[in-house]
């Protein structure tokens, strides 16, 4: 196992109207739970059983870190808390905190991520100080960093989420001497247009 890899998958606490929210507006709370449970159990299946890295899965609230009934029974996946914070005080938390090593921080609603992304972000940092995984809408599914040099403080602060400018805010926080390299495009699901294109892409 290559213990010094670290995969950090963020996840909210599958609970009726707790996820997806403007998933939810377009398909209903039901549908929307629905969806992110069967997403958060098939990407969790696919990353967290991979040795090639540890994978923690960070959720939220904390509290739900020690109900192992709300979470898919996956081997060697570890469970912690988020933290307090705003999204970008809560992502910067796993780059100080967790042992040494390379870290990849990737959303838990991306339904078409695979190891094959995880693999190539690990090795991207073997050559650059970070690596993003950008989506179609300005924002990114993954982030990840050598921590040689270690990242920033305050990244991930002033970054104005869930927005065409997630991305482009976060790269001009970093400094100049960093090395950035780009994954390939996926989308997270947040809407239902982004649902019914997914689910046509699924069925051609």
């Amino acid at each position: 196992m290559r213990a010094d890899r670290h995969l950090v998958l963020f996840a909210r606490a599958p609970m009726r109207g707790a996820v997806k929210t403007r998933l939810a507006a377009d398909i209903g709370k039901d549908g929307a739970l629905a969806f992110y449970r069967r997403t958060l159990h098939d990407v969790l299946w696919r990353l967290g059983r991979d040795p090639r890295w540890q994978t923690w899965l960070a959720v939220t609230p904390d509290s739900a870190a020690r109900d192992a009934a709300l979470w898919p029974p996956v081997d060697r996946v570890r469970r912690v808390g988020q933290g307090q914070g705003d999204l970008g005080a809560r992502m910067a938390r796993p780059f100080r905190a967790l042992p040494p090593g390379p870290v990849v921080i990737v959303g838990s609603d991306i339904p078409d991520v695979s190891p094959d992304h995880i693999r190539d972000a690990f090795g991207a940092l073997g050559r650059n100080d970070m690596v993003f995984g950008p989506a179609a809408d300005g924002g990114y599914w993954l982030v990840g960093a050598r921590r040689t040099p270690m990242v920033p403080h305050g990244l991930f602060t002033n970054i104005r989420w869930s927005t065409g400018h997630a991305l482009s805010d976060t790269l001009a926080g970093l400094p100049k001497s960093f090395r950035v390299a780009m994954l390939g495009e996926l989308d997270d699901i947040d809407d239902g247009a982004a649902w019914e294109k997914w689910r046509t892409k699924r069925r051609s």
